[in-house]
């Protein structure tokens, strides 16, 4: 048994990946599913959508890659965190639409929590936000008739989307999540590593519907021998970030990784000891291995990425597709003094303001297309820029190198702009796709592949050195500076 299967679940679409046992991918397969708008703010998807696509794509990789299920050593499991599901545990049925990390719904709730916000800071490292799962499983379980009874009375089931595979997968046998999902809730305890009974009181949910906390990396159970046509061992679960942080080899202090998306999302491994941020990050586990103590890292969230290059081609129509925004960036020298803060749904992470929107400044009669474009890419990598330096200050650590991932991260120019604002080597591997491989990486290591001595498969296709001296990045930041100080609060202020 030397191959892998790697289920890699998001937001949009699941794919299945077969890894051999030097971990390369042999073959893969990608579903898109359903998203659901039921009102302004609200986001949801079909659960059993989900699980019938991540059924789907792994026979189809599976057939692509000539490998027989009872071949595998084991699948690894990596998802979108934030998103919860409730489900009846004799039925398997979903009692409510998936409620996605995006959705707002239980904004007016949380902040009714506000007195309460130092305590969840402390005890879970987050931000009273809609964001996270907790406000959410309430929200489902006061709405759906008899769903809170239920739930205490150990009926029902809840979770992330890891949990809902894995029951799925196991034919209800297992009912567990790990603590990189666990932590995303509102409802983990950072110290403990456990769930906090006074953090389940606070938001009204049963400790009974929540499922058991288990290693990211280890023995999680065996698939159904009926699904993929031989029972398989479940290696590991592990939220998509933080596979990517592993995926990348990120597990020494100070090691840095961003996968740039749709968003910019930043992981900075901090080691066995949680570190409390004072500069508005996210205190997160980064991964358990079986017979090992939690790790920690820092997380910082970007919510425009590669989106900005999308407003290019989608809202201005100044490229065609995506890719052409190198070419018209490398047009010009510089951004001739233009500047993009993209906040066009606010900023996130060190600033956290949902009330700021993009601003476009410093345009002159010379402005061209091609100055917009150069901003943008500059504006994603000012707004890196400023969480790496979060990091830098929260942790303590020399951050030397960032590691990327990531489809924008194949950009020449970006790359070069970020490692210019760092001050920093940038790196990117030859496989920027980083989070499966995570998932990959912590199913092999618990089924004995490899023993943690580095990624075999693991190879940097390129290194971005800084070019711009001390002086020039220095203003380059001042400039962003001011420009963000234009950007924030904007709505409120209207």
């Amino acid at each position: 048994m030397s191959h892998l299967l790697a289920i890699d679940q998001g937001t949009t679409s699941s794919r299945a990946i077969v890894y051999d046992a030097s971990f390369r991918p042999v073959a893969s397969a990608q579903k898109e599913f359903r998203q659901f708008f039921p009102s302004p703010g609200l986001v949801e998807h079909d659960a059993l959508e989900i699980w019938n696509s991540v059924v789907e794509t792994s026979r189809e990789a599976l057939a692509k890659a000539g490998v027989d299920a009872s071949a595998l050593a084991g699948i690894g499991i990596t998802n979108q965190r934030e998103t919860i599901i409730v489900w009846d545990r004799a039925t398997g049925q979903p009692i409510h639409p998936a409620i996605v990390w995006q959705d707002r719904r239980t904004a007016e709730f949380l902040a009714s929590l506000n007195e309460a916000g130092p305590l969840i800071r402390e005890k879970t490292g987050l931000l009273l936000d809609p964001y996270f799962s907790a406000s959410k499983l309430r929200w489902i379980l006061n709405r759906v008739p008899g769903a809170l009874q239920r739930a205490g009375c150990g009926e029902l089931a809840a979770g992330t989307v890891d949990s809902w595979l894995i029951y799925k997968l196991t034919g209800g046998k297992r009912h567990i999540t790990d603590p990189t999902n666990a932590c995303r809730t509102m409802l983990f305890n950072l110290h403990s590593g456990a769930w906090d009974e006074e953090l389940c009181g606070l938001f009204g949910i049963p400790v009974a519907v929540l499922p058991e906390i288990v290693a990211t990396s280890g023995d999680l159970g065996t698939t159904d021998a009926g699904i993929l046509g031989a029972a398989v061992p479940i290696r590991s679960a592990v939220g998509d970030q933080q596979g990517a942080l592993f995926g990348q080899l990120c597990d020494q202090p100070g090691m840095i990784k961003c996968t740039y998306g749709t968003g910019c999302f930043l992981l900075a491994f901090t080691g066995t000891a949680p570190v409390p941020s004072r500069h508005r990050l996210l205190t997160t586990v980064a991964w358990r291995i079986a017979g090992e103590p939690l790790q920690y890292a820092l997380e910082g969230s970007v919510f425009m990425g590669g989106a900005a290059i999308q407003w290019l081609r989608d809202g201005l129509g100044i490229i065609a597709t995506a890719p052409e925004v190198n070419e018209l960036a490398a047009s010009v020298p510089d951004s001739g003094g233009v500047v993009l803060v993209p906040a066009f749904t606010g900023l996130g992470a060190p600033y956290w303001d949902s009330n700021a929107r993009g601003t476009l400044l410093g345009m002159t009669r010379g402005t061209t297309r091609a100055h917009i474009a150069r901003a943008t890419l500059e504006g994603i990598a000012c707004q890196v820029a400023d969480v790496v330096t979060a990091m830098r200050k929260d942790s303590g650590f020399p951050i030397s190198t960032l590691r990327v991932d990531g489809g924008a991260c194949a950009s020449d120019l970006l790359m070069q702009t970020q490692a210019d604002l760092l001050g920093c080597d940038v790196e990117r591997p030859a496989n920027i796709e980083s989070t499966a491989r995570g998932a990959a990486l912590l199913a092999g290591l618990a089924a004995g592949l490899w023993q943690k001595t580095g990624d075999p498969a693991f190879a940097i296709e390129r290194r971005f050195a800084p070019q711009w001296s001390g002086a020039v990045r220095s203003s380059k930041l001042q400039i962003w500076s001011r420009a963000v100080e234009r950007a924030t609060q904007w709505e409120s202020n209207t």
